[in-house]
């Protein structure tokens, strides 16, 4: 098995290269979509949220509402740490699940926060996909319909572009058309292969 950790800046198209990886054949693991199933209603990681936060949390269906529970942990990071201490460790076990049923396959991590975690000595290699601010802007208000202010505000909020790209084993630079996307994916793919084959 080869360990992928996969990581871009909003709007750099890395939900698009994890699309075209898994085409080729590798396994994904997303952290985020992980990271929405603990706390589904039922599950024991909503039944602690709902704990440390009280009922407050929860939709009128008995989901989880995110808006609710955003509103009080991004004003106040000792509670953002309590939030992240009930749902990290429930993401890392289904990884880790999700993982050992991969058998040889290339496991491709889609972690947004790969850099602003330090996680990158999890993985054998990591990719990460890049685009100039300018595109990352463009791609977050004609594509997402966010307001500029906010897209600028959400690019700030992420790891600098530079600290980023020194982590990286593999650079996807992705200031190009989605044919030459393509491309480039598929070469990144084949050296993916070689490496895991190699193994």
């Amino acid at each position: 098995m080869l360990k992928v950790g996969l990581t871009g800046g909003i709007g750099a198209g890395k939900s698009e290269v994890s699309r075209l990886l898994v085409e080729h054949g590798a396994v994904l693991i997303d952290a985020d979509r992980i990271a929405r199933e603990v706390v589904e209603p039922g599950t024991p990681g909503l039944a602690a949220v709902v704990e440390a936060f009280g009922s407050d949390v929860l939709a009128p269906d008995g989901s989880l509402d995110r808006p609710a529970l955003g509103a009080i942990v991004f004003a106040d990071a000792d509670r953002l740490a309590v939030l992240n201490s009930i749902v990290h460790p429930l993401v890392g076990a289904r990884s880790a699940e999700l993982e050992a049923a991969a058998g040889d396959s290339v496991v491709v991590h889609d972690v947004p926060l790969l850099a602003e975690n330090g996680l990158a000595p999890l993985y054998d290699v990591v990719v990460v996909v890049d685009a100039s601010p300018e595109t990352q802007l463009d791609r977050l208000v004609r594509l997402r319909g966010m307001s500029e202010e906010d897209a600028r505000a959400r690019m700030a909020a992420q790891v600098t572009r530079d600290k980023r790209l020194e982590i990286a084993d593999i650079v996807i630079d992705n200031d190009v058309p989605l044919g030459e996307l393509h491309r480039r994916v598929g070469a990144v793919w084949a050296d993916l292969a070689q490496r895991a084959a190699a193994a």
